[in-house]
């Protein structure tokens, strides 16, 4: 008998396993924070044999190599990405890659260790497949996070191609005036063991944050980064990550700063504050929830209208990594008609299951 396995936070199911319903029901009343490191430690038990590792290798991974893409001097086996907060520590490398994705961006990073925002903090909105999240940049610090990458790249070719990005913040305590400083260490601190480097600034769940999106601020910021790059022997790509609620005066200073100070490229978008798009039970609950960053299929026709401006304002001259709404094939194509060059999935990963990359990867390459 075919299965098809479904797994995300919420668990892992198989679609036409008598239990499916069940464990599905049971799992999804959990925490959904409880459950999406059940979820992530039970593949991990299942690839630490070489067998376990195979079958799902065998079941979730597709390469087909007219997929592969080479972006910001970096080789991506396919185009299709986890976003940051899912492995914030950089614990679940080689979990992921047996999932099939073609890159991973860990983090948030920040140079101190902290707990993040108090629990309950990451909320299901079913209804309208949709996650919101006030997690404050929860992570075990970057010395921590630098040791694990450093033992994930010792592996050497048995790493495989899977490219890592290394998405960067600051402490909550560290004043706004001072925040160059925290991009700086764990840029320092990670600049040998990551691929790529995502600037977050626009989480909106750590206070005054998304201020840092002003044009000055960020000039300070990549100013220091920048100079810190060009003293390496090798130059790491450097990426701004933006929110989807900029309005067009703040989209064209980001755009007018990316062009002049040569970024490397745009991660488009973070999570919304905007709740408009919701039904009206979810709209509800998410009332009830609070305060937030909204993701999921709300967020995609947003996220897709400013990759959409950015790439026509800049020509094309600006790679961009899509985020935000990505369930299926046709949203990841949407995307990309948009001008994205790679997208990242995070609460669809939640909702699809494993085998998302997969069926993207399959769509995308029937469609080329």
């Amino acid at each position: 008998m075919q299965l098809n396995f479904k797994w995300g936070f919420g668990g892992i199911f198989a679609k036409n396993y008598p239990l499916y319903t069940l464990l599905r029901n049971i799992l999804f009343k959990a925490p959904p924070e409880k459950v999406h490191y059940f979820s992530m430690n039970t593949l991990k038990l299942a690839t630490a044999t070489g067998l376990g590792d195979t079958l799902l290798k065998n079941m979730f991974q597709y390469k087909p190599t007219d997929l592969q893409k080479n972006i910001m001097g970096l080789h991506f086996p396919n185009p299709v990405g986890l976003g940051a907060g899912f492995d914030k520590n950089a614990a679940y490398l080689h979990e992921l890659e047996a999932l099939g994705f073609g890159f991973v961006e860990i983090g948030t990073v920040t140079p101190k260790p902290q707990a993040g925002n108090d629990l309950p903090r990451l909320f299901r909105l079913p209804a309208d497949k949709a996650l919101i999240n006030r997690m404050g940049f929860n992570n075990e610090g970057v010395e921590a996070i630098k040791a694990r990458l450093v033992n994930w790249n010792s592996r050497g070719k048995y790493k495989g191609d899977l490219i890592i990005g290394g998405n960067i913040g600051k402490n909550k305590l560290t004043p706004n005036e001072l925040a160059y400083q925290d991009y700086a260490i764990c840029f320092e601190a990670l600049h040998e063991q990551v691929d790529y480097f995502v600037v977050n600034v626009s989480s909106p769940n750590t206070p005054g944050l998304r201020a840092l999106q002003e044009k000055d601020a960020l000039t300070k910021i990549f100013a220091e980064l920048q100079h810190i790059n060009a003293g390496k022997a090798t130059t790491k790509p450097i990426l701004l990550k933006i929110a989807p609620d900029l309005n067009q005066a703040q989209l064209d200073d980001i755009i007018d700063l990316s062009l002049s100070m040569q970024l490397s490229g745009l991660v488009a978008t973070n999570t919304t504050l905007d709740r408009s798009k919701l039904s009206p039970s979810s709209a509800q609950l998410s009332e009830a929830i609070g305060l937030g960053g909204l993701s999921g299929q709300p967020l995609l026709q947003k996220s897709t209208e400013i990759v959409q401006y950015i790439h026509q304002q800049t020509n094309g001259q600006i790679p961009i990594i899509a985020s935000g709404g990505i369930f299926k094939g046709d949203d990841a194509m949407e995307k990309i008609k948009a001008g994205a060059s790679l997208v990242q999935v995070w609460t669809g990963f939640v909702y699809e299951g494993p085998s998302i990359v997969k069926n993207i990867c399959k769509y995308l390459s029937e469609k080329k």
